[in-house]
C-alpha cells in the first residue's frame, strides 16, 4: 500500500506540469478582447499572439529531451516549473504587446518542456498494468487547468463587472494571467519530494539507486532484480549508445506513429476551439458574459469525460477508445458545420443550442479518445534508450500543427466572410475521417504491455 502511495504522488505530482500546460492553453480566451483593443490587434496580429506561445512551445519541445537524458526527468521538470511562473507574473504586468509576446513565449518554452518530460518520467516509474491511468493523469490534469482557467476567467469577469470595470476597460485581464503563478510555485515546491526515473538512473550507470527506487515504486511482476534485468536489455549499452542516431530505419514504425498521432491530435481543431471558444460561441449569437459560461460548460464536459477515460484506458485499451473519439469527433464537427453553413451569421437561439451541443459532444469524443490516449501512447512506444527523443518529437509535431491551426482559424472563420466558420469546422470533419481510418488500419494496441516489450512488437532489436 505504501508503495502504491509513492507511486501515485510522483505521478500525480509530475502531473501538475500537465495542469498548468492546460490553464496555460486556455487563459488567453477570456482576455481576447482587452488585448485586441490594448494592443490594437487585427485578426492576424491576434493571431500570431496566440501563436507566441504555440511557438515557444515548439522550441520547448524541441530543446527539453537533451536536458531532460543529461540531468534527469525531475530536475527538468523543475526548470519547466520556474518558467511557467515567469511567463505568469510578466504576462500579467507587461507593459507593451511586445513584451506580452516575449513572456507568452517564455510560457510556452515551459509547456512544450512539459509535454515532453511529464509523461516521460511517469511512464517510466509506472508498472504496466497501471501506466495508461498514470499517464493519463497528465492529460487529467490538463484538461482540469482547461477547466480552471475558464472558471477563472469566468469569476474575474463577474468580479469585475460587479467592481464596474469590464474585462476591456480594466486590469481583469492581467489577473486572469497572474492567478497561474500560485500553481507554478506549488508544482516547483513539490516537485522537490518526487524520486529520479528509475529506468533514467539504469542509463546513467547508477544502479543502486535504480534499484533502491523500483522497490519503493513497485514492478510488473514484483521482482526487482527482474524488472532491472529488463531495463538494461532494454537500454543494451553494449549495443546501443543514448547518443546513436534517432532517425534511423530500425526506429521508422514509432516515429510514424508518433508524427501520425500528433498531427491528427491538432487536425481535430481542438487547440483553435479552445482558445476561441468564447468568440465561437458569441458568432453563433451569445452575449460576451454568456460565452464565457459557455467556455466553462464545455471545460467542465472535458473534465468528466478524460475522468471515464482515465478510468478504463488499461482495461478498453487505447486503440478502442482512439475510434469511439474518431466517431465522435466525425459527428459533432460534421453538425457544427452544418449549422454554421445554415444560419451564416444569422443564428437563431435553436442554431446556437446546436452549436454549443456540437461542441460538448466535441469536447467529450476528444476528452474520451485522443487526449486521454495521446502522451500515454507516445510515452510507450519508443525504446528506453530514446524515449525522450521520442516524445519529444511528438511533442514538437503536436505543438507545430497546433501553431499551424490555431493562427490560420481566425483568418478562415472570421476572414472568408460568413461560409468561413461552415469551411473551418469541415476540414477538421475531413481530417477526422483520415484518422478513423488510421487508427483501423495503423495503430497497434499497448495495453498492459511492458515497456521493454512494447519495442519486440515493434520489431525494434
Amino acid at each position: 500500500m505504501k508503495t502504491k502511495g509513492i507511486l501515485l504522488r510522483s505521478a500525480i505530482v509530475a502531473a501538475l506540469g500537465g495542469l498548468l500546460f492546460g490553464f496555460d492553453t486556455a487563459v488567453i480566451s477570456g482576455a481576447e478582447k482587452a488585448l485586441r483593443l490594448l494592443f490594437d490587434l487585427n485578426n492576424a496580429s491576434y493571431g500570431f499572439t496566440v501563436a507566441s506561445a504555440l511557438i515557444g512551445t515548439i522550441i520547448g519541445s524541441i530543446t527539453f529531451s537533451k536536458p531532460s537524458d543529461k540531468f534527469g526527468r525531475k530536475k527538468t521538470l523543475l526548470i519547466t516549473a520556474v518558467l511557467y511562473f515567469v511567463s505568469a507574473l510578466g504576462s500579467a504586468f507587461a507593459w507593451n504587446w511586445y513584451s506580452f509576446l516575449i513572456f507568452r513565449f517564455i510560457g510556452g518554452i515551459g509547456v512544450g518542456g512539459a509535454t515532453v518530460v511529464s509523461p516521460t518520467y511517469i511512464a517510466e516509474i509506472s508498472p504496466a498494468k497501471l501506466r495508461g491511468r498514470l499517464v493519463a493523469v497528465t492529460q487529467f490534469n490538463i484538461v482540469f487547468g482547461i477547466l480552471l482557467a475558464f472558471l477563472s476567467n469566468y469569476i474575474i469577469a463577474i468580479l469585475f463587472k460587479n467592481m464596474g470595470q469590464g474585462i476591456v476597460e480594466g486590469v481583469a485581464w492581467r489577473w486572469m494571467f497572474g492567478v497561474e503563478a500560485v500553481p507554478a510555485l506549488a508544482f516547483f515546491f513539490l516537485l522537490f519530494a518526487n524520486p529520479n526515473s528509475p529506468r533514467w538512473l539504469v542509463a546513467r550507470q547508477r544502479i543502486d539507486e535504480a534499484r533502491d527506487i523500483l522497490s519503493k515504486l513497485g514492478t510488473d511482476t514484483g521482482n526487482v532484480e527482474e524488472e532491472m534485468l529488463a531495463i538494461q536489455s532494454s537500454l543494451d549499452t553494449e549495443h546501443h549508445t543514448l547518443q546513436e542516431p534517432f532517425y534511423c530505419k530500425k526506429y521508422f514504425k514509432p516515429i510514424m506513429l508518433a508524427v501520425a498521432i500528433a498531427v491528427f491530435n491538432q487536425l481535430s481543431g481542438i487547440n483553435a476551439i479552445l482558445y476561441y471558444a468564447p468568440s465561437i460561441f458569441e458568432m453563433t449569437g451569445a452575449g460576451e458574459e454568456s460565452a464565457m459560461f459557455q467556455s466553462v460548460l464545455i471545460g467542465f464536459t472535458n473534465l468528466v469525460f478524460t475522468m471515464a477515460a482515465l478510468a478504463i484506458i488499461d482495461h478498453f485499451g487505447r486503440k478502442k477508445l482512439m475510434l469511439v473519439g474518431s466517431i465522435g469527433y466525425i459527428v459533432s464537427l460534421g453538425v457544427a458545420a452544418a449549422a454554421f453553413f445554415k444560419f451564416g451569421t444569422n443564428f437563431t437561439p435553436m442554431g446556437g443550442k446546436v452549436v454549443l451541443g456540437a461542441l460538448v459532444v466535441f469536447i467529450a469524443a476528444h476528452a474520451f479518445g485522443q487526449g486521454a490516449v495521446i502522451w500515454v501512447f507516445i510515452s510507450e512506444i519508443f525504446p528506453n534508450r530514446v524515449r525522450a527523443r521520442g516524445q519529444a518529437l511528438g511533442s514538437f509535431t503536436h505543438w507545430f500543427m497546433a501553431a499551424a491551426v490555431s493562427w490560420s482559424f481566425k483568418p478562415i472563420a472570421e476572414g472568408l466572410g460568413e461560409k468561413g466558420p461552415f469551411i473551418a469546422f469541415s476540414v477538421f470533419a475531413g481530417a477526422m475521417v483520415i484518422q478513423l481510418i488510421w487508427v483501423l488500419c495503423m495503430m497497434p494496441e499497448t495495453k498492459g504491455v511492458p515497456l521493454e516489450d512494447i519495442q519486440k512488437k515493434l520489431g525494434i532489436e
